[in-house]
């Protein structure tokens, strides 16, 4: 039987908006899994974590970056062969303080902040190309508007 696990959360951080909106975009380091692909900040949700604190503990990790403001996106399943499940992401969006104040995790060896129309370009994943277009579809503005209420977890 495949088994069904909530296991890990995504984090695209956003800065700006409207005609000035940009995309953090992170590229895996050399000796790490799927080396040289580019994606959003991703990781494992602990043990009794919820979702919204491994994806402010993540963006820290690989990013050095903290949270302004945090929104839910979508969940996301995907199937791992190696572990017979189905992996399940949370997805956020997130405005970092000091975007500039970039510090990278052993993880990654480089990091860009690029136009929306470059970073679905540039990202790996198609279902993080999908995740991206509903986040901008929901932020382009730097906030999720009548929605706001709903989407925003802080």
């Amino acid at each position: 039987m495949i088994k069904l696990k909530i296991g890990v959360v995504d984090v695209f951080l956003l800065r700006g908006a409207a005609n000035d909106l940009r995309v953090l975009v992170l590229r895996r380091a050399e000796g790490t899994r799927c080396t040289g692909a580019w994606e959003a900040v991703h990781g494992n949700i602990k043990p009794r974590e919820r979702p919204e604190a491994a994806a402010l503990r993540e963006v820290r990790e690989e990013t050095g970056l903290e949270v302004a403001r945090l929104y839910s996106v979508i969940c996301q399943p995907f199937y791992l062969h190696q572990r017979d499940a189905v992996q399940v992401a949370v997805v956020f969006a997130a405005f970092a303080e000091t975007p500039d104040a970039l510090a990278l995790g052993p993880e990654h060896d480089t990091a860009e902040w690029l136009r929306p129309e470059e970073a679905l370009r540039r990202l790996s994943w198609p279902r993080s190309v999908s995740a991206l277009r509903d986040a901008l579809q929901l932020l382009r503005a730097g906030h999720a508007g009548p929605v706001e209420d709903v989407l925003r977890v802080f």
